[in-house]
């Protein structure tokens, strides 16, 4: 079965959005390939840190509206 990689990164995006707080703050996932992808695009702050949460960009938040 294929998969549309660019309908699951969306998918991500919304999802990272719709469960943000402070204004763009979300937990990080599991599958860093997506979000290594959302970062490349500009979507979200590096996901590749200590922390346990990433940063939405405005494009990225305006995007997973």
């Amino acid at each position: 079965m294929e998969y549309d990689e660019k309908r699951i990164e969306e998918t991500v995006l919304a999802l990272l959005t719709t469960f943000s707080f402070d204004n763009g703050n979300s937990w990080k996932g599991h599958d860093f390939q997506i979000m290594n992808r959302l970062h490349e695009q500009g979507f979200i702050s590096n996901p590749v840190n200590k922390n346990k949460s990433i940063w939405l960009t405005q494009e990225g938040l305006e995007r997973g509206r």
